[in-house]
């Protein structure tokens, strides 16, 4: 009955239920998003700088003629243009995007007013890493160099994992979309 006071429920105690109270766990860190890029390779990118991600079929990418190579053309997303980028292939993955597939993973990053959208291979999820941990990164290739602000070492079930923290701004602001 609405308005009656169940004293089990103000106690939290019940015949399911223990007089402890659980703590939750607060998380310690930052929030990104992980995913892959179609080689395998893992990256994060902060949440913060992260405006959405989209499913996107294919056929809702516009080509633009006479742009970079490494645009794949324009979307609309709630009245907003957004341009459309090949993630792997800015990074220099040799590996080529799969784009016959009914959807396309699209994370929408934006610092300002500048706004982009990344394609991926798909996601991993949503991380809450320790910038403590970051480490320097290592044997990556000088066409991603630029773009990487360090790495995490995770163990993994074939060893250790490398997941790579990509500086959002610097791929907004690069020289290569003019190319």
């Amino acid at each position: 009955m609405i308005g009656s006071r169940n004293p089990d429920f103000l106690t939290g105690e019940g015949p399911n239920q223990s007089s402890e109270i659980q703590e939750l766990e607060t998380p310690e860190g930052e929030l990104h998003l992980c995913f892959y890029t179609p080689s395998g390779d893992e990256f994060a990118l902060p949440a913060i700088g992260i405006r959405e991600t989209l499913f996107q079929s294919p056929e809702g990418i516009t080509p633009i003629p006479n742009v970079s190579p490494l645009l794949l053309g324009t979307l609309n997303a709630r009245g907003r243009v957004i341009w459309v980028a090949d993630l792997g292939q800015f990074l220099g993955d040799p590996t080529a995007l799969n784009t016959d597939r009914p959807e396309l993973h699209v994370i929408a990053i934006e610092e300002q007013e500048s706004m982009l959208g990344l394609v991926i291979d798909r996601v991993i999820g949503m991380a809450w890493l320790s910038p403590e941990e970051l480490q320097p990164p290592k044997n990556i290739p000088d066409s991603m160099a630029s773009f990487i602000r360090g790495e995490w070492v995770l163990p993994g079930e074939e060893g250790e994992r490398h997941l790579r923290l990509l500086d959002q701004v610097a791929i907004l602001r690069s020289a290569r979309w003019a190319m």
